[in-house]
């Protein structure tokens, strides 16, 4: 635990953004270091100008990339651009657009080269049959890192065949100095007929009624904090609150490339983390003053509910939360639920209340994008505070995360059910049990990570954890997926290993049904198992 967790950041980590940007353009990526290659994680390439891992270079022949995927398989529709309010976002975003204007794509960007949240693409590409589209977001990460994320035809993030592809032959167009990328000025791209500004906020927000009941939440006159961090919906929530009447109070709705607003994470860094107590300490503060409140990551794609009950709600409890409510006031019958394996077992406890099943996936939001499109599930949902479900008529709303909807849901519940979430819950755990769950993230190297991501059941030697007998060592998921690490079961708990796809750690998740001290021993014992491992 830094010094500076739940405070708000001091200057001198404050990020230099000059710099920042100054080595987008004047570094270029040594091919032969593994960290300064193109690589889709969980969520696309993510890195740093600092470190020579997201520069001009890198976007380029990314972009490149997409385009000639487009062409092998005859994609012939429109490209929606997005990007969040990372400082490195608006050169990525020109570099994009640069590189798509010159090889001819019709591409649409927001208006005045404003952000779009990554949901507000996935939306777009759904309501517009033969699209696809690409986020320039490193999501919740610190400010000086980037992100580039490719969304297909199905408006979801792109599998791992995909993305792979992509990797690849951007990493041939490095290694061969940039040779056939096509690139043009900016100034006469945007003279272009195929390069198009385009209003993403409007069908967006005025289509909110299909999926969230903001009739309620209107008539019910809550009063409301919607903290927009700095993030890429910053005009969204005053768009919504137009639209729809709302009594709602909205914050940090401007542009810091610093993000100088923000309360440092638990490690001392400046991390837009809406699941953080420590990061969110801000709006947390503030609880008793509105009757709900939420806030966003950057690029919007999660939820942060704080309740006045419970201040800031875990993510796997509003998920469980979320999952109850609409089983409840939806008419979803027929439809199952979606959850990474790393989310709480409440949620199966909760499914099964409510005769639903349970699609168990591995880490990462694209294992719920086809379930959702083929109506196999109405809510896919990642533990670390990311989720969608379907409109009213049953229909896919996006398939993307959503931290928009997410949050406006948390509004109605309290609206229909006069309850917070946080009061809801605690009626879950009289219902279910209270399952403990934590997650512990570590230091690790690439070597490290692969190690982790490789891991067979024959690696691991114990037979018991927290003095309970091991049932199951899974390395893939109920879908057939392969996990990427590994999860091990007991009677009355569980843990599971995965290196971060985004950060230089790994990740332990682990549940009791047991105590706290249940929990801690299962964590001691998984490190242990760990570093063996290592």
């Amino acid at each position: 635990m830094n010094k500076n967790a739940g405070k708000v950041a001091p200057k001198e980590i404050l990020q230099n953004i000059a710099q920042l940007i100054s080595d987008y353009y004047l570094k270029f990526p040594n091919t032969s270091d593994t960290t300064q290659k193109v690589s889709f994680g969980t969520s696309g390439h993510r890195g740093s100008s600092l470190k020579a891992s997201f520069n001009e270079a890198h976007i380029s022949a990314i972009t490149q990339a997409v385009v000639d995927y487009r062409k092998e398989n005859n994609i012939t529709g429109k490209l929606y651009l997005g990007m969040d309010t990372h400082a490195l976002s608006t050169p990525a975003h020109t570099t994009a657009l640069q590189v798509l204007g010159a090889n001819e794509v019709n591409v649409c960007y927001a208006q005045n080269f404003d952000y779009t949240p990554t949901p507000v693409i996935s939306h777009a590409i759904l309501n517009d049959k033969g699209s696809d589209g690409i986020v320039i977001t490193p999501s919740h990460n610190p400010p000086c890192d980037g992100g580039f994320k490719y969304n297909g035809l199905d408006g979801g993030p792109a599998d791992t065949e995909v993305t792979n592809w992509i990797q690849n032959r951007a990493n041939e167009y490095l290694e061969n100095n940039m040779e056939g990328v096509l690139y043009e000025e900016l100034e006469e791209v945007l003279k272009l007929d195929c390069v198009q500004e385009h209003d993403f906020m409007t069908p967006y927000v005025d289509d909110l009624e299909n999926v969230i009941d903001m009739k309620a939440i209107s008539d019910s006159k809550i009063k409301i904090g919607a903290d927009a961090m700095g993030g890429s919906g910053l005009k969204y929530y005053d768009a919504i609150r137009k639209k729809y009447n709302l009594n709602m109070d909205i914050f940090n709705d401007n542009v810091d490339f610093t993000f100088s607003f923000m309360h440092c994470d638990k490690d001392g860094k400046i991390r837009m983390d809406c699941s953080s107590p420590y990061a969110m300490a801000g709006l947390i503060a503030m609880k008793d003053d509105y009757d709900i409140a939420f806030g966003n990551d950057t690029d919007f794609d999660r939820h942060g509910i704080v309740t006045k009950s419970n201040g800031l709600l875990n993510p796997n409890h509003y998920l469980s939360v979320a999952i109850d409510y609409l089983s409840r006031t939806r008419d979803f019958e027929n439809l199952n639920i979606g959850k990474t394996l790393v989310s709480s077992s409440m949620i199966d406890r909760v499914a099964l209340d409510n005769n639903k099943e349970v699609l168990e996936t591995p880490v990462g939001f694209k294992w719920f994008v086809k379930p959702l499109v083929d109506g196999e599930v109405f809510f896919g949902g990642e533990e670390s505070a990311g989720a969608s479900f379907l409109r009213f008529d049953k229909k896919v709303w996006s398939t993307d995360k959503d931290g928009i909807i997410l949050n406006l849901l948390s509004a109605e519940i309290l609206a229909t059910t006069k309850e917070d979430a946080g009061i809801y819950y605690e009626n879950l755990v009289k219902k279910h049990g209270n399952p403990i769950y934590a997650r512990i993230d570590a230091p690790a190297t690439f070597e490290q990570k692969t190690k982790l991501k490789n891991l067979t059941p024959e690696d691991i030697k114990a037979d018991t954890i927290a003095g309970e007998k091991i049932e199951q060592i899974l390395t893939t998921a109920s879908n057939g997926a392969k996990i990427g690490g590994l999860k091990i079961t007991s009677k009355n708990g569980w843990f599971a290993l995965r290196p971060s796809g985004t950060e230089d750690v790994y990740k332990i998740y682990a549940e009791s049904f047991i105590s706290q001290e249940h929990l801690e021993t299962i964590q001691k014992e998984t490190q242990s198992i760990v570093d063996g491992l290592f």
